[in-house]
């Protein structure tokens, strides 16, 4: 049994709040960009005034005691203060993914009843205009696009500051976090205030944090690993939060931040390295560094030119991180982690240490997190004081959810190791059988084939085929250059030789027939993955499933769909 973690009052997040408020109050928390090179920086004081203002707003409309009040757009500092503005106002807050379509945003506003909304920075309106009710109170944050609502600086003009500090009780509900909708409707993962603090608690204990760090909010605030992380984290140690202002500004932004702990998904992990090695080859900066005085500029170099130069703690997580990518990251000297958890267990469960060697796993779990695997199934299951109360008006789902012994069904598959270190080797319901009566993890393989430089991201498939497929969506630029002759001879040619090298690393079963060269962009817009970018499976299956006969009748190992 691993140590225990306890929660006081003073690690919820509206008593960080009031303590750096006093302690703080002129260190700057929230630098947000306002565009063309421009930012604001908000102090602990200012913010608290803001969510104090905001707090004395909420309360005047006489809403009942924890009613639900939804928070739609991208990540800001206001979205930030928006959160905490609803908790001092003894409410509970619902986050929504600002990607969601009409739909799905109608579902949560309604399944939620949420009593308002406040809505942020948004790419679109369109799902604004047709996804909240038209009686619906809206509070306008700064940098939202143009919609009818009340404006969040006339809310500061109106109102004075609440004059107390209430401090809800740790068992109370905090939040509502909708998951991401993988596998169907948005389920609402009700979390407590306490749950909220254990998970930092527990996290923390593996990597430490301190009001001298910095991070660097791009991430969907949404889910719950940014939440936990850059807003929980942040509040709990009283540290410096930047805020990206867009994709195009992205590499400025991190520059601004020039953040000490980073997180990121394995997706952009990716992209970043392409971006370097589109600068320079692969092979040669392999060369580079390893020469000894050269290779300590180079490192120095790129780690700078990505604003990650006083990165001190990396991170991965949200779905498995590719063996290559973290040997790379880690000979460039950037300390790459792999964390694991879920909404269900407010992100607090596994990471690998800081200067660990290893790689495969997602390390040991947390300081009071326990797990184990199912003899049966081979599911991996845990227990810890950050698990949820369950699925909001869902008494089915959530007993669907735990064992008959309390413990978290993660729905993952896995090992664990004699050190005690745990192997994630895919999702119990992605393993598939081949017509030869065969079963395939699609997780291990599609590690291995978006490590090409020209994939951004994959999917293998193929039940009751003889043999499973790849499906590999191409970033951007190799879609531009696909538009050549010469191009696209180019590309097939290198993933004829990638799909070798795959299979060369696979037992027979799992040894793919063909590639299928995907050009259009999956995205959270047109639903093929999560708003952290993770692959809907259900979803490509619906829509590339009918071509599956048609691509392996053509006998080549990499196929171009028209």
């Amino acid at each position: 049994m691993n140590a225990s973690i306890t929660v006081s009052a003073s690690d919820l997040p509206l008593s960080c709040l009031y303590r750096w408020e006093k302690e703080r109050a002129d260190f700057v928390y929230l630098t947000q960009p306002l565009g063309g090179g421009q930012v604001e920086d908000i102090t602990w004081a200012q913010a608290a005034d803001q969510v104090r203002r905001v707090a004395k707003w909420l309360q005047a409309q006489d809403w009942p005691a924890g009613s639900r009040v939804a928070i739609l757009g991208k990540n800001s500092a206001h979205w930030m203060l928006a959160d905490l503005a609803i908790l001092m106002a003894g409410h509970v807050s619902v986050p929504i993914y600002p990607t969601f379509n009409a739909e799905a945003l109608a579902y949560i506003l309604a399944h939620s009843e949420a009593k308002a909304c406040f809505i942020g920075k948004m790419d679109d309106v369109v799902n604004v205009d047709k996804g909240i009710p038209a009686d619906l109170p809206i509070v306008v944050m700064p940098l939202a696009p143009a919609v009818k609502g009340l404006a969040w600086n006339d809310v500061l003009k109106d109102n004075k500051p609440l004059k107390a500090s209430p401090k809800p009780d740790g068992k109370n509900i905090c939040t509502i976090i909708y998951t991401s909708g993988t596998t169907g409707k948005p389920k609402g993962v009700v979390q407590t205030f306490n749950a909220m603090a254990w998970g930092v608690t527990a996290a923390t204990r593996r990597v430490t944090m301190s009001s001298s760090d910095r991070f660097i909010s791009y991430l969907p605030l949404a889910h719950v690993a940014e939440r936990m992380l850059i807003e929980q984290g942040s509040l709990r140690y009283g540290a410096h939060v930047f805020f990206a202002e867009s994709l195009d500004t992205f590499v400025q932004d991190l520059q601004r931040a020039r953040p000490t702990i980073f997180f990121s998904v394995p997706r952009l992990w990716v992209k970043f390295q392409q971006g370097v090695h589109s600068k320079m080859p692969a092979k040669k900066l392999a060369l580079l560094l390893r020469l000894p005085v050269l290779g300590w500029l180079v490192r120095r170099k790129i780690l700078k030119g990505l604003g990650l130069d006083k990165c001190r703690v990396a991170a991965g997580g949200a779905a498995p991180m590719p063996a290559d990518v973290l040997h790379w990251y880690r000979t460039l000297g950037l300390d790459l982690i792999e964390v694991y958890g879920m909404t269900e267990n407010c992100g607090a469960s596994h990471s690998t240490l800081p200067g660990s060697k290893k790689i495969g796993t997602v390390g040991l779990p947390y300081d009071g997190v326990q797990h184990r695997i199912d003899p049966q199934t081979g599911e991996i299951q845990m227990f810890s004081g950050a698990l949820m109360m369950g699925y909001y008006k869902d008494d089915e789902q959530t007993q669907a959810a735990f064992t008959a012994d309390g413990w978290l069904h993660t729905g993952d598959k896995g090992n664990i190791d004699g050190q005690g270190n745990l192997r994630i080797t895919g999702r119990v319901k992605d393993i598939f059988k081949t017509s030869k009566g065969k079963y395939v993890a699609p997780a291990p393989i599609e590690d291995l084939l978006v490590t090409h430089p020209d994939v951004e991201a994959c999917l293998v498939t193929g039940a009751n085929y003889a043999q499973p497929m790849g499906l590999v969506m191409l970033s951007v630029e190799a879609v531009k250059r696909s538009n050549s002759k010469e191009g696209k001879a180019a590309i097939t040619e290198s993933l004829k030789a990638h799909l070798k090298t795959v299979n060369a690393h696979l037992e027979a079963h799992e040894k793919l027939d063909c590639l299928a060269v995907i050009t259009t962009p999956w995205t959270p817009e047109n639903g093929f993955v999560t708003p952290t970018l993770k692959v809907k499976r259900p979803r490509i299956e619906e829509a590339y499933a009918d071509q599956y006969e048609a691509w392996l009748s053509l006998g080549k190992p990499v196929v171009w769909p028209t």
